[in-house]
């Protein structure tokens, strides 16, 4: 087990930006008559968010991040990393964290690095950043997480498309020698890669004007082979034999006591799976919050996007102890437990 134990590093603020798009799922053109109504009953999912032509997911994170930085009083001189998590990257060179960085005018001096990752990828997010943190040679950082999947996926797939959602997020972290340590089990399997993937989208198979073709493959599941994929049965399987069981694995070596948990924070694949989870863990509903009713499946940002719209005033105002899990591409997953204490949560922002 990838069992990791950061010390000294506290979540101080967390915000969302949004389009103001509405994607409203039973008015999908993908469907046939009836299977909106069947999909929004198993999914949970009743809407999201679409982002317009030109914008992308770092202006989204971007966003978020200078309402949190004015917010939080930081000089931009202060920040030392900048970390951008997310499959939803400007170019595959150079990094979308730099390209921001540029943008918003951080010192040259800041750390940036991109972690190519997508449901996964908060609770990943989390280590990397808090392993920069925890030694103290860099005393602040932000964690820029989010995805616009309307940008990798077919309007034509009934089986994506409708479930998925556009956002980006910003989460601020600082060194603090006092704060309660975060506890992680992380892991990853690459023999399963072909559950979640978008074939022609990389330098392995570079992109063909055939790649381009849209391709019926059943009916409502037209896309072409830039497009995200999904096995969904081999993800289900793989969500209801390894989620459950990593979150108790953490729990159990690290000696947390589940009846103190205030939240338990999963990746909202759809309410289906993780009520799957939350059920086989017989984790309390009411601690179990979900915004993908109005956002749907926003990749990485799920969690941060769920702490901005549904447990707002909790955090600002109180000490909370918080379960998570990330789990989708790679496949990857991980499970995390982080105390936190009176944090920064901004309103959510609509672009």
């Amino acid at each position: 087990m990838a069992f990791l134990t950061i010390p000294n590093v506290k979540i101080i603020g967390v915000s969302a930006a949004v389009p103001k798009q509405k994607k409203q799922v039973n008015k999908l053109e993908c469907f046939a008559e009836g299977e909106a109504e069947k999909t929004i009953e198993l999914t949970g999912v009743r809407e999201s968010r679409l982002a317009p032509e030109g914008w992308v997911s770092s202006d989204y994170c971007m966003e978020a991040a200078e309402h949190l930085i004015e917010k939080l009083g930081w000089e931009k001189d202060s920040i030392d990393a900048l970390i951008y998590i997310s499959v939803s990257r400007d170019y595959i060179e150079p990094n979308t964290a730099t390209v921001i960085q540029g943008k918003m005018n951080l010192p040259t001096t800041c750390y940036t690095i991109d972690v190519p990752m997508a449901c996964s990828g908060y609770c990943y997010g989390l280590s990397v950043v808090g392993s920069l943190l925890s030694h103290g040679y860099m005393k602040r950082a932000l964690m820029l997480v989010g995805d616009t999947p309307s940008k990798i996926m077919s309007p034509l797939d009934k089986t994506l498309w409708p479930i998925h959602g556009d956002a980006g997020t910003a989460t601020a972290l600082e060194y603090d020698p006092q704060a309660n340590p975060m506890y992680f089990n992380l892991m990853s399997d690459g023999k399963q890669m072909n559950a979640i993937i978008a074939h022609a989208s990389g330098v392995r198979e570079p992109i063909t004007n055939e790649d381009l073709n849209m391709v019926k493959y059943d009916e409502g599941i037209i896309r072409n082979r830039t497009h995200v994929t999904m096995d969904g049965m081999g993800v289900f399987a793989f969500t209801m034999s390894q989620v459950p069981k990593s979150i108790g694995v953490l729990i159990e070596n690290f000696k947390i006591d589940v009846n103190n948990i205030d939240f338990l924070l999963l990746h909202q694949a759809n309410h289906y799976i993780d009520e799957k989870i939350r059920k086989k863990l017989k984790f309390p509903e009411e601690k179990t919050p979900y915004c993908l009713e109005t956002f749907g499946n926003t990749s990485s940002a799920t969690i941060p996007m769920t702490m901005v719209t549904k447990i707002r005033e909790q955090l600002k105002n109180g000490s909370n102890k918080i379960l998570m899990s990330g789990f989708g591409a790679g496949l990857s997953w991980a499970a995390v437990y982080i105390e936190t204490n009176s944090i920064e949560v901004l309103p959510l922002i609509e672009i």
